[in-house]
């Protein structure tokens, strides 16, 4: 497994897939400790409608969980990747045009 991820992710060490890992890990839990704070300020309970969260998570959480994700890999050490990462995947973002 940690060969298919480091030539996925075009790296070279067991150590640094490890390290990534990690700074993924550790980016998720992180967004969820956010999320309770931001949902908890603009008012949202169990009772608020589904897609009235599904709405805030994709324009409030998604940016967040960005942030924490390059400050994480920032203070890992892995701020190249991360930052290659993350435009990597907002390239897939993109809409193509025909």
């Amino acid at each position: 497994m940690l060969e298919k991820l480091k030539k996925r992710w075009n790296i070279e060490s067991n150590f640094q897939v490890v390290i990534l890992l990690f700074v993924f890990a550790i980016s998720g839990s992180s967004t969820l400790y956010a999320r309770k704070g931001i949902f908890y300020l603009i008012g949202v309970t169990t009772d608020t409608n589904i897609w009235i969260k599904v709405a805030l998570y994709i324009l409030v959480i998604f940016p967040v969980y960005q942030v924490i994700f390059l400050t994480i890999g920032a203070l890992f050490g892995q701020f190249k990747f991360v930052w290659e990462f993350e435009k990597k995947m907002f390239g897939r973002f993109k809409i193509k045009n025909k």
